[in-house]
């Protein structure tokens, strides 16, 4: 399976302490050298700039690919790339969630999902505890609709 990631998503499962999910669930995770820049920034978490001190092996770093597609100008370089990157690849998933690049991903018939959704994939398979992972995702920074995370925690706690 080809998944390429965004920043976010790598960075808010750093800091809950589940960034090992994402190798588990997809083997290797594939970011473009823009997604590495933003993860090692000087203005990023020092927990994720010591995380990256060492790559891990199952985390792939491509040279960005060129894309003419004027939709992609119109974002950030972290997610252009990533969906630039996802169109070479041919990828199987794209990890996104700033709404904007989900829009032209989706309009480019990529196949997406978001941090929650990689949450919720390793509840299912039992690689993390989905009411646990929320509860250390609400200490961070990480903006998402309220409505959307309630949903999601009900639908667990249904389950469960």
């Amino acid at each position: 399976m080809i998944v390429v990631c965004d920043t976010s998503s790598i960075c808010y499962l750093v800091l809950i302490g589940e960034v090992e999910v994402l190798p588990k669930l997809f083997g290797e995770i594939h970011i473009p050298r823009g997604v590495h820049s933003e993860l090692v920034a000087p203005g990023a978490p020092q927990a994720l700039r010591e995380w990256l001190d060492k790559i891990p092996e199952w985390l792939r770093i491509h040279e960005p690919p060129e894309d003419s597609d004027r939709a992609l100008s119109r974002l950030h370089l972290g997610e252009a790339e990533v969906i630039a990157l996802a169109k070479q690849l041919s990828s199987d998933l794209v990890v996104l969630d700033d709404r904007a690049a989900r829009a032209v991903a989706a309009s480019l018939g990529l196949n997406l999902t978001g941090l929650l959704g990689v949450l919720d994939s390793g509840a299912g398979e039992g690689y993390l505890d989905l009411l646990d992972a929320v509860r250390r995702l609400r200490t961070t920074n990480f903006r998402i609709a309220p409505a959307l995370l309630r949903r999601l925690v009900q639908r667990y706690s249904e389950q469960g």
